[in-house]
């Protein structure tokens, strides 16, 4: 079954990240905060919900923690409070090559070793995302229509 493997190879993964971030009391989903972070600068709760496909209720309580943890503040928008910006504190920052070798030991750990192959993966994958996203949304889309 694809989905199981699927399901078992995003599973393994995240237990690879856990064991590796531990000594920094980090979990993988806070990881990939402080990553969209380093790369894309500061960030509104929305635009981190979106790159991490995750709704604000369960990104929230995630970028506190990070905040509480000193690597993040939060602050809100003068012009409009409702928008919360998330921006790296210099622990946070400092944090950026600390972490700089993780991906590349889980790639390892996983057989990948060369660029090609990484690209090929991460492009097969993608593309399933999208396509599975399409169809949920075409479901969903039907569903309401068809209880109207």
């Amino acid at each position: 079954m694809v989905c199981f493997s699927l399901y078992s190879a995003a599973r393994a993964t995240t237990q690879a990240y856990r064991a590796l971030l531990a000594p920094w009391g980090l979990t993988y989903p806070q990881y990939l905060v402080l990553a969209i972070l380093w790369h894309e600068g500061d960030q509104t709760i929305g635009s981190l919900g979106e790159a991490m496909q995750l709704d604000s209720g369960t990104l929230s309580p995630l970028v506190r923690r990070l905040e509480q943890a000193g690597h993040v503040t939060r602050s809100r928008r003068a012009d409009d409070e409702r928008v919360v910006t998330v921006t790296l504190t210099a622990d946070g920052q400092s944090l950026r090559g600390e972490l700089a070798s993780i991906p590349a030991q889980v790639a390892g750990f996983s057989g990948i070793r060369d660029d090609e192959h990484r690209r090929r993966l991460i492009g097969e994958l993608q593309e399933l995302t999208a396509l599975l996203q399409d169809a949920t949304t075409n479901a969903a889309a039907a569903h309401t229509r068809g209880g109207e």
